[in-house]
């Protein structure tokens, strides 16, 4: 049995489109069946293969017959622990690194690595491949992540994401001049009509999005900024400044197109947290410095003003 705690990047998917996503070796066709005998409860009842998940939703799967996962094991990386106390840490992960395992990679991932650190204080709500996980960060954005030890540091913290308590700001430097100083981006994102790996405003199953952007320095036909999630969709910030004509800095996926200084994809970092420190009432900010690929692009951007 597989218990999974739905977090704000999985809510108001269909269970169904859901577990497709995550379990690619199961027919469509497969899955709904198996929404539809019971092998897939949501707050232990059963429901419909349309059912939108919410935040908080807890899935029990029990389909571990249908499948054969590798166990994940334990890596010797070193972690960059920004914060932390008994229940709790916030992890800046670096860039290229994937925030946990999946089908296609079990090795390298920041949850090999919590296993070294933490063994077995980690939560476990969202499966062995998940272990510590509260939300994500796509591998090649870099940042400030939170891991939960335990379970019921879990639930808060998820229970905080959805009374919007949980505030996250990322730094980008995108294409071209952003001529407001200020602006939101409020436009539904969904899944890629025909590039499945891809995500679209209007695209299927679109759910409404908010990304509220500063600017914060222009510089020849680029510009730096501050996005803050008010939703949390998968791919959000970089498919919104897409959307506008703004992409994210070397974001081949979408669209940035050639560039002139080699970095590893997205310019793109999760740099402030704001929280509150589970089971108190005392608020929690942290911020972190430009890592390594944003200073590479910066200086050269700089450079030619």
């Amino acid at each position: 049995m597989t218990t999974l705690i739905i977090d704000e990047q999985t809510c108001d998917y269909r269970i169904d489109s859901f577990l497709a996503e995550n379990y690619e070796e199961i027919s469509r066709s497969a899955i709904q069946k198996l929404i539809k005998s019971g092998k897939v409860l949501v707050n232990r009842n059963i429901v419909k293969p349309s059912y939108s998940l919410k935040i908080g939703d807890e899935l029990s799967i029990n389909i571990e017959g249908q499948i054969q996962k590798p166990k994940i094991e334990a890596e010797e990386i070193q972690l960059d622990i920004i914060w932390e106390d008994e229940n709790m840490a916030v992890i800046n992960k670096p860039s290229g690194m994937l925030t946990h395992p999946t089908t296609l990679e079990i090795q390298h991932t920041l949850v090999n690595a919590l296993l070294n650190n933490y063994g077995k204080n980690l939560s476990d709500l969202n499966g062995e491949y998940r272990l510590g996980i509260v939300h994500r960060l796509d591998r090649n954005t870099s940042g400030l992540l939170m891991i939960a030890k335990n379970n019921k540091t879990h639930e808060f913290l998820v229970n905080e994401m959805k009374e919007k308590r949980f505030n996250k700001y990322y730094l980008a430097i995108i294409k071209g001049i952003a001529e407001k100083d200020y602006f939101e981006i409020n436009a539904p994102i969904g899944r890629h009509p025909t590039q499945p790996h891809k995500m679209a405003v209007d695209g299927k199953d679109a759910k409404e999005s908010l990304t509220k952007i500063r600017v914060i320095e222009r510089f020849k036909d680029s510009t730096l900024i501050e996005a803050e999630l008010i939703t949390g969709r998968t791919h959000q910030i970089r498919v919104h400044l897409s959307s506008i004509g703004h992409p994210v800095y070397n974001d081949t996926l979408y669209g940035f197109g050639k560039i002139k200084i080699k970095t590893e994809e997205q310019v793109l970092q999760s740099y402030k947290l704001e929280f509150t420190k589970p089971f108190t009432n005392q608020r929690i900010s942290l911020e972190i410095e430009p890592d390594e690929k944003f200073k590479k692009v910066l200086n050269y951007l700089k450079s030619q003003k």
